[in-house]
């Protein structure tokens, strides 16, 4: 596996420091993120039940920078099906219903691409989308997965939908035995907007939780899916079958939220169907946010 230059970095990875120029996170960035992922200290507990947790950081909690934690312990799923279940974007559009659009841009190394994603967020709000690097790497028996938002020149913020900005998200996922595992979910987003105080209390104690159990579901009916749909296909395995076209870095540019228009939805108030559905976008029993 292609492996970046060392890191003298400790605090987190690079992009969540305010680095000028895009690089691939390498193996210290992943080992921060994992550590944050574990850490109590600072975390406020906001949902616990049936094996799913929620935490908020508590520094963020009435601010616009949202920061969010879950984990869930999943029985009957091995941590290689978790994986592949986030890696597999045809797999995504089936489970994944709050998706407008989602595809994979371009290769950068064998364990990083960049990719597009659009979602559907709880009415009325205006819907959001992010382009991100993303990067994975196994650690023994245990993964991760993690992004943060670039800029493309190809794909622009349109004006149908507000470039939310993925400012550290991500996926560690510790196997816990040969059939079962535990996944935390950790996102820090700058959502481009002043939200309301419901949509934030919502996606701690509805969406997030709502979301896990969407996960798990589609992680057990994967493997009889998979065996339909090019059940040897897996680029995030074996890098040689990656259709994608390949891409210089310096095609690439940070992120920065403060180069964005700021939505000032502070003041919208949760329509009728949401109070009644509890759902964001189309169906209350297949919502999920998670990128």
């Amino acid at each position: 596996m292609e492996k970046p230059a060392a890191s003298t970095e400790s605090q987190g990875p690079r992009p969540a420091l305010g680095r000028e120029s895009v690089q691939v996170p390498d193996d210290q960035d992943f080992r921060s993120f994992r550590s944050e992922c574990e850490a109590e200290v600072g975390w406020n507990l906001t949902y616990s039940k049936a094996g799913v947790a929620v935490w908020v950081q508590a520094v963020e909690m009435d601010r616009t920078l949202h920061k969010i934690k879950c984990r869930m312990e999943c029985c009957d799923v091995p941590a290689e099906t978790l994986y592949d279940v986030l890696h597999d974007i045809e797999y995504r559009k089936k489970w994944d219903s709050n998706v407008i659009e989602t595809f994979d841009i371009a290769r950068l190394t064998v364990n990083a691409d960049v990719g597009y994603y659009s979602w559907r967020c709880p009415k009325p709000l205006k819907n959001r989308d992010v382009i991100t690097l993303r990067s994975w790497l196994p650690m023994g028996a245990d993964y991760i997965i993690m992004n943060y938002s670039v800029k493309h020149p190809k794909y622009p913020p349109r004006k149908d939908l507000v470039r939310a900005v993925s400012i550290q998200t991500g996926y560690l996922i510790q196997s816990t035995g040969p059939k079962s595992c535990v996944i935390t979910y950790l996102a820090q987003v700058d959502p481009k907007g002043s939200l309301p105080k419901w949509v934030v209390n919502k996606s701690s104690q509805f969406l997030a939780p709502k979301a896990m159990k969407k996960m798990y579901k589609a992680c057990i009916k994967y493997p009889e899916w998979k065996q339909k749909h090019q059940p040897h296909f897996k680029p995030w395995l074996h890098p040689e079958q990656s259709p994608l076209p390949s891409l210089a870095l310096s095609e690439l540019s940070v992120q920065h939220a403060d180069s964005l228009e700021n939505i000032d939805e502070s003041a919208v108030t949760e329509s009728r169907e949401e109070r009644a559905g509890g759902a964001g976008g189309e169906g209350s029993d297949d919502d999920t946010s998670l990128t």
